[in-house]
């Protein structure tokens, strides 16, 4: 039985396709979490202002969420592959250009940076649609939990180690020398993309006009409560209790840990999280998975308000790396579930809307972190948060009951019908 469980795990891990798209997704985090650290910690030392990290946030969703249903359209309508190999090429472009303009170390400007994350969250809205569709294309559905653990396992630890990593080349070779390494991180990942072989792509039979085609991908997550409760609830639970765009205020002004502290406390719910999806390879979340998203996003709320209060660095990695083991369970569950729960021709623009939901909580939920910090100060901004999030989950919970008893059969994934 162990053995059987064992050779399971590691099954998406024997097909070469699905290793060269878990490379593509490991190299891409690297450069994507290394450079969310640098830039942020570049413009806050720029400005000293913590409205400046929400406006950091804020330009990169403006064209991240304006594009992403377009492109959401595009991943159902084009080939997903060469998507994905235009955006990358795109980040790799960014990140040599924030090089340059970081090159001297002296006359920096600001609005430079900004505009550069605008180009690039062109490029996600692009990107993040195709590359959650073409995952289907490379992954057979009977791996689907145990690749999407894989996936989420490098995605974690590579969000562990580029933060990480990226502190100590920040002090020794400054923000240019950064940038250039980020750099060679997205050239790698396309590399990996362009190794992957051509995929079948299940289409529309009917090629809609644009609005009309992406108003369906709207619908069929309207009409399906599981999906629409769960990507709403981490909407709002990360849009409230995220704190990532404050944490170079922490490390500089709370807890005086520098940009090398910087880089462990963005590590450090990546850290819990990465514990969580090894365990998952193994032990699947998504038997009870509605019951068990309601806790997690529980858990998370709890973490964030103990790093709110938290003025020892010790204390703040743990709630941090403890927000991060419940967000890696939830993590788990809501890809799967909106893996198992769309039709193959509707992948792209249902993966659309998830990224609205995830792009408006992570982007604009960085600029709620900035302005309320701004307003009342970063502790007090932190623990509403937290606070907040308990509320959205208990209201999630009263009403959305198919999310709550919603259950997958672990033997063929398919959807039990307990209503």
């Amino acid at each position: 039985m162990n053995n059987s469980r064992l050779q399971h795990s590691f099954a998406a891990l024997s097909i070469a396709d699905i290793r060269l798209f878990i490379g593509s997704i490991g190299f891409f985090t690297l450069g994507s979490r290394a450079l969310a650290v640098v830039v942020g910690f570049q413009i806050y030392q720029l400005t000293h202002a913590p409205l400046a990290l929400g406006i950091l946030g804020l330009v990169e969703a403006i064209p991240a969420i304006s594009l992403v249903l377009v492109g959401g359209y595009a991943a159902d309508h084009f080939n997903r592959r060469t998507i994905l190999l235009i955006t990358r090429a795109g980040s790799f472009l960014c990140a040599l250009a924030l090089a340059s303009i970081s090159w001297d170390g002296y006359g920096i400007s600001v609005m430079g940076l900004y505009a550069v994350i605008f180009l690039a969250g062109i490029a996600r809205g692009f990107a993040d649609p195709a590359n959650t569709a073409f995952e289907a294309q490379v992954v057979p559905k009977h791996l689907t939990v145990s690749a999407t653990s894989w996936i989420g396992s490098t995605w974690i630890g590579c969000s562990i180690i580029g933060p990480a990593v990226i502190g100590f080349v920040f002090d020794a070779a400054g923000a240019k020398g950064s940038y250039l390494l980020i750099a060679s991180f997205f050239l790698l990942s396309w590399l990996c993309t362009a190794a992957i072989g051509p995929k079948p792509q299940i289409k529309p039979l009917h090629k809609e006009p644009l609005l009309k085609s992406i108003q369906v991908g709207w619908r069929f997550v309207f009409h399906h409560q599981p999906l629409l409760a769960s990507m709403s609830l981490d909407l709002f639970a990360v849009f409230f209790g995220g704190a990532m765009a404050l944490l170079p205020v922490y490390a500089q002004d709370i807890l005086k840990v520098g940009a090398k502290g910087l880089g462990f406390l963005n590590a450090a719910p990546s850290a819990g999280a990465l514990l969580m999806m090894l365990m998952s390879t193994r032990y699947t979340p998504i038997t009870h998975a509605g019951r068990n998203l309601l806790w997690t996003v529980t858990g998370f709320g709890i973490s964030m308000i103990v790093f709110a209060f938290s003025k020892n660095f010790l204390l703040s990695i743990a709630a941090l790396m403890a927000s991060g083991i419940f967000d890696g369970i939830s993590m788990v569950i809501r890809r799967s579930m909106v893996r198992l729960l769309s039709p193959d021709d509707m992948r792209g623009r249902i993966s659309a809307v998830s990224w609205i939901f995830i792009t408006s909580s992570n982007e604009l939920g960085a600029f709620e972190s900035g302005l309320l910090a701004a307003l009342i100060g970063t502790i007090p901004s932190v623990a509403v948060g937290g606070i907040l999030t308990l509320t959205v989950v208990a209201t999630t919970a009263f009403f959305a009951p198919q999310l709550r008893a919603l259950e997958f059969d672990p033997r063929n994934l398919e959807r039990k019908t307990n209503l």
